[in-house]
């Protein structure tokens, strides 16, 4: 591929035409890194971190599903997609890092790989957004597209 797919003949901004595309399963994977300080960590019990508007993780996977809905209106050219499935796992990593997972799927012409970081972006800033009372000190560190399957290609990180 050797130029930009969102833009026409004379370089103006133009979503994709994917009615010539084939019918495919679409899933794609992304992720998020967020570096928590000690004073937030601390708060870690059970695999959650509890605050005065509730479970940080619980919430957040909530968040990133309805990020991950929302994709189509929130980047311009997005095609708005019904999802089939969306999973969003959250977990803490062997360097004390809180590592969010999201997982979307659908049977379409398009794939899925803006839901995915999406819906990983949008649980990584709401577990920013209930944990900056304990500490401003947060990193959303990385958000990638760790897999994608369906489509002309696959991608495998």
């Amino acid at each position: 591929m050797d130029k930009f797919t969102h833009l026409d003949a004379q370089g103006n901004p133009s979503m994709v035409d994917v009615g010539e595309k084939k019918i495919t399963r679409r899933v794609a994977k992304a992720r998020s890194i967020i570096v928590l300080d000690d004073t937030i960590m601390a708060q870690l019990q059970g695999g959650e971190i509890q605050t005065k508007k509730g479970a940080v993780f619980q919430t957040a996977i909530i968040a990133g599903v309805m990020g991950a809905k929302k994709t189509g209106e929130l980047i311009p050219l997005c095609h708005p997609l019904g999802l089939e499935n969306c999973q969003i796992e959250i977990s803490v990593n062997e360097k004390n890092e809180v590592v969010v997972i999201c997982t979307a799927s659908l049977t379409a012409k398009t794939g899925v790989e803006m839901e995915a970081l999406t819906g990983a972006s949008v649980a990584a800033l709401t577990i920013y957004d209930m944990c900056k009372a304990f500490s401003h000190n947060i990193v959303i560190r990385e958000t990638r597209l760790i897999e994608k399957t369906g489509g002309k290609r696959d991608f495998r990180l």
